[in-house]
């Protein structure tokens, strides 16, 4: 996420990252949209993985807390339907036969708050699939980032990702309503588009750990930062961001 709150490059996003939704297909397989369902799609970005669903005949509803993600899925795909929604304040109640997400779960703080909000927007015994950034997801990065900011000695920004084990994010949705069906950590080292890739990856979602450092010497900070990850993350002229993957399958209880 970029430095404003919400504020993201939807260029930027969907020329660089399309991974995102790409890397999606078996997950909208696990979800099995059937024509004449209604399903929820919550973080749906700019709308890729919504117009599949739509394809399927399903009657789907995309929300986002960005005013700038909801904006481009309506350009993108103005026959589907978009609404600008916080997950963990959505008040749907009972209309949804399923409820979707995918690589948005991690960006809202507020884990119980969107799991409850969730399972309400649910009917009863409908299903949730999701897949969001799991425990020790871009562990390197983050170590990468930190030891920037030691060395412009500036403070190290809040958190503003949830990277929950399967005991912890089950826990969530357990005492929100839900039974889990399946649940499963996994590496997916992701590879990203380019030289400039990993420098890229860092505008789009980690450019507030440069807020701190003056303006004169965040490029500088910028390229120290890729530096460092080079030896960890770029082989054979490739980056691949150090991905790890919590995917779950439950039902409204």
């Amino acid at each position: 996420m970029p430095s404003g709150k919400n504020v993201w490059d939807t260029e930027l996003y969907e020329a660089q990252h399309a991974f995102v939704w790409q890397l999606a297909e078996d997950l909208i397989k696990l979800l099995d949209p059937k024509p004449g369902e209604r399903i929820l799609d919550v973080g749906c970005g700019t709308g890729q993985l919504t117009q599949q669903i739509a394809a399927a005949g399903a009657n789907v509803l995309g929300v986002d807390s960005s005013p700038d993600m909801i904006g481009q899925a309506r350009q993108n795909y103005p026959a589907v339907r978009f609404l600008l929604q916080d997950a963990a304040s959505m008040t749907f109640d009972g209309e949804f036969d399923a409820v979707f997400s995918n690589a948005a779960l991690h960006w809202i703080l507020d884990a119980h708050g969107a799991a409850k909000a969730m399972a309400r927007a649910l009917r009863p015994a409908g299903r949730f699939v999701a897949e969001l950034g799991g425990r020790g997801n871009i562990g390197s990065i983050e170590q990468a980032l930190k030891a920037m900011c030691r060395r412009y000695s500036v403070p190290v920004p809040p958190r503003r990702t949830f990277f929950p084990s399967i005991s912890e994010y089950t826990g969530v949705l357990e005492t929100s309503g839900f039974e889990v069906r399946s649940a499963m950590l996994f590496d997916r080292p992701t590879k990203l588009e380019g030289e400039r890739g990993m420098e890229q990856w860092l505008e789009q979602f980690s450019s507030f750990y440069f807020d701190q450092i003056p303006a004169q010497s965040r490029q500088k900070a910028m390229k120290e930062a890729v530096e460092d990850l080079r030896a960890k993350l770029y082989r054979e002229g490739v980056w691949r961001a150090d991905y790890r993957r919590l995917r779950i399958l439950a039902n409204k209880i």
